[in-house]
């Protein structure tokens, strides 16, 4: 079950309406996960400053269970969601920093128990 969130300091003007969506697709497909598992949160408009910079800018954190604990995974997983905001986003990767945290099944509640149970 993957969490994602995507803080810029760039207006909502200049974010494409649908970017959750995108995020969404791109997240599952990176990860190997059901899109339906996947929750997104995009918030524009931040202030934020990125490498002793305020220009635009972005940060991703991803949280997920068995798919980003490792470095191997994790830098295969970093290039893809790097292009992916490149692409999106119209900012330089220097511009950019992801955060990846492995979560535990008992670390998320769901349907009024915990993913272990689920």
């Amino acid at each position: 079950m993957p969490f994602v969130e995507l803080e810029t300091n760039l207006p909502s003007q200049n974010v494409p309406q649908d970017l959750a969506e995108k995020l969404c697709s791109a997240t599952a497909t990176i990860l190997g996960k059901p899109r339906e598992r996947v929750n997104v949160t995009v918030r524009t408009g931040v202030s934020m400053v990125v490498g002793g910079s305020s220009a635009p800018c972005t940060q991703l954190f991803i949280s997920s269970i068995g798919v980003v604990g490792t470095a191997e995974q994790n830098k295969e997983h970093s290039a893809k969601f790097f292009n992916f905001l490149t692409e999106q986003l119209g900012l330089a990767q220097d511009r950019i920093l992801l955060r990846f945290v492995p979560i535990e099944p008992w670390q998320i509640g769901k349907n009024g128990t915990i993913m272990t149970f689920l």
